[in-house]
C-alpha cells in the first residue's frame, strides 16, 4: 500500500507544478484547487468506507454472539462517517478560500 501511495504522489506532484507554471502564464490557476479538493474528498471518503467496513464485520460478529452489542458498535460506525465529512468540508474550504 505504502508503494502505491508512493507512486500515486508521484504521479501528481509533476502535475501540480506543471499546472502552476501554465497557470502563472496564463492568470489562472484554480485547477490544482479542484485536484486537491478531489483528492482530499475521495481519500477521505476511501479511508472511511474502509473504516466502516471494518468496524461493521467486527460489529456483526460481536452482535451474532451477543445481541445486546448493537448500540455499543453504533457511536463507532458513525466515528468512521465522520471522516467521510471532515475530508468534504476541507475540499469545500478549498475551494471558498
Amino acid at each position: 500500500m505504502k508503494r502505491f501511495i508512493a507512486r500515486l504522489t508521484y504521479l501528481f506532484i509533476p502535475a501540480a507544478v506543471f499546472a502552476q507554471e501554465q497557470a502563472a502564464v496564463e492568470g489562472g490557476g484554480n485547477g490544482v484547487r479542484y485536484i486537491a479538493a478531489a483528492l482530499a474528498v475521495g481519500i477521505a471518503c476511501i479511508g472511511g468506507g474502509i473504516a466502516v467496513g471494518h468496524i461493521g464485520a467486527a460489529a456483526m460478529g460481536a452482535m451474532s454472539e451477543n445481541a445486546e452489542l448493537s448500540g455499543k458498535a453504533m457511536p463507532f460506525v458513525g466515528l468512521a462517517e465522520g471522516i467521510c465529512l471532515w475530508g468534504f468540508l476541507v475540499g469545500l474550504l478549498i475551494l471558498i478560500l
